[in-house]
């Protein structure tokens, strides 16, 4: 059965929130038609949709690319987190039993993933955890909303994340599955504002004081010992496309 641009990016995401694909990662139309069987333009309509959801980006130049998010995207990314999850907690009744379970079995993956030496489906675990409270929460749409954010919030914590207790996150989690089974939501709201927070302020967003600073020292006068002259060399003309070593993301997609 031949696959679909839905099915394409859904592995492309997919592979973000495992952190398998970096920031910055090329995805050329030719290697991604090759393993998933399908023409490019399949792929490109993939690439296009996700590019309209703020996963990848376009150079007309270069090709396509998982986006590298900036200091100010991280920080609009996590306030549009907190104003959806917190907003989502307030607005909804008692949880049934049967979305009580359906959390309560992400969280026995989580935990069980916290064993394991696989760190891409810990980290797709602990970020799907959100989905998948949203999905139980009863708004679909959102959860759709918050799949992208999350995506786009592991890309953030990839290129500044400081060392952050998976098993830290995985017990936030399980308090407030806890709060909401009590039916107690503002407990839940809250847990989820100091989880969300916490996550935040593990990154290094900070900008810095003097905007010039890594110019100004990049270009400071060196000593004046003489050196010798860099020979020049020639450049090999790379094409735009698909000469691009695959290797680096392909398999990240299987």
């Amino acid at each position: 059965m031949a696959i679909s641009a839905s099915e394409i990016s859904a592995r492309i995401v997919k592979a973000v929130m495992a952190q398998k694909l970096a920031p910055g990662a090329r995805l050329g139309e030719q290697p991604l038609a090759m393993l998933f069987d399908c023409s490019r333009t399949i792929v490109r309509e993939a690439l296009t949709r996700l590019a309209a959801r703020g996963i990848v980006t376009v150079s007309a130049r270069r090709g396509w690319f998982v986006i590298e998010p900036s200091q100010d995207e991280a920080r609009e990314a996590f306030e549009a987190r907190r104003v959806i999850e917190l907003g989502l907690i307030r607005s909804t009744g008692r949880l049934d039993k049967a979305a009580l379970r359906q959390l309560k079995a992400h969280l026995q993956r989580e935990k069980a993933a916290l064993k394991e030496s696989d760190v891409g489906h810990r980290s797709f675990l602990l970020g799907d955890f959100h989905v998948c409270l949203a999905e139980c929460l009863g708004n679909t749409l959102l959860a759709d909303t918050l799949r992208d954010f999350t995506a786009r919030t592991t890309l953030i914590a990839m290129l500044y994340q400081s060392t952050h207790d998976a098993v830290q996150s995985c017990e936030d989690h399980v308090q407030i599955v806890a709060a909401l089974e009590r039916g107690d939501h503002a407990a839940a709201e809250a847990l989820m504002a100091e989880h969300i927070g916490t996550v935040q302020s593990a990154l290094r967003v900070q900008a810095p004081t003097d905007p010039l600073a890594q110019l100004r020292d990049a270009l400071a006068p060196l000593n004046n010992t003489p050196t010798a002259p860099t020979p020049k060399r020639r450049r090999k003309a790379v094409p735009a496309d698909d000469a691009t070593d695959s290797s680096t993301y392909l398999g990240a997609l299987l």
